[in-house]
């Protein structure tokens, strides 16, 4: 066991993976079936875990400083630290080309485009995710998450989530969001279900890694959660679904 890899993911308070940024990575370890043991770091002590394998940061504070953030993997086979999990699928794919590819020959470029254009498409979802994903963390890190999250938003969290008419108002945009998502997972429908057509490749695991998220800070039970179901004739509840035996937890 002494050249699996670790996998550096955040825990919460039910014992569940959470995030929709360490998802991905998790999901592309279980699809490529790359044995891997998790590390749970809570938010205040990312930095240090990182400087410890040697990840880089993944961008900066306003402030200027490092920023380090998980997903992290340190693969002692070859003692090599990856940030970041589109970087981590690319590192996969090159390391373990034996085994399914994340982003398969001729698809590299288009996968870095679709990340740029879908990542802001969850912005609108924040102002209500956000929150409920505080109220998912540890006591180790939920003064962390709201410190850095209200500074950036300028404001304290519990006014972020809209109420009454402005909250369905805001609700219609993360629908919106969803539309164009499933726009272009249509107009290749005849490939088959998955942005990679038939099998899927890392923008699917992208796709899923915010899916789970959601499902798991809004409850399986919870509106917002059932309403996503309804959505695009029921389209994210068949999506879910077909991901999750790439869905362990090791």
């Amino acid at each position: 066991m002494s050249n699996v890899i670790s996998f550096y993911d955040i825990p919460s308070k039910t014992g569940k993976p959470w995030s929709g940024n360490t998802w991905k990575a998790r999901y592309a370890l279980n699809y490529k079936g790359i044995p891997y043991k998790t590390v749970w770091v809570e938010y205040p002590d990312i930095e240090a875990a990182a400087k410890q394998i040697g990840a880089a940061p993944t961008g900066k504070r306003p402030d200027g400083t490092p920023l380090y953030t998980c997903p992290m993997i340190h693969d002692p086979s070859t003692n090599t630290a990856v940030s970041e999990s589109l970087a981590i699928a690319e590192y996969l794919d090159r390391q373990y080309p034996d085994t399914p590819r994340l982003l398969p020959p001729g698809t590299t470029a288009l996968q870095h485009a679709f990340m740029t254009v879908f990542q802001p498409l969850g912005g609108p979802a924040l102002q209500f995710a956000l929150p409920a994903t505080h109220r998912y963390l540890t006591p180790a890190s939920e003064g962390y998450f709201r410190f850095h999250r209200e500074k950036a938003f300028g404001k304290i969290m519990e006014t972020w989530t809209p109420t009454g008419p402005e909250r369905d108002v805001e609700w219609a945009k993360v629908k919106a969001s969803f539309n164009t998502l499933d726009g272009w997972l249509q107009a290749g429908k005849a490939d088959g279900p998955f942005f990679g057509g038939k099998i899927p490749c890392f923008s699917d695991f992208a796709v899923g890694a915010r899916l789970i998220w959601y499902k798991l800070i809004f409850g399986e039970d919870g509106e917002k959660w059932k309403d996503i179901l309804t959505w695009n004739e029921g389209r994210w509840a068949a999506y879910t679904e077909s991901l999750k035996p790439y869905e362990a937890v090791l």
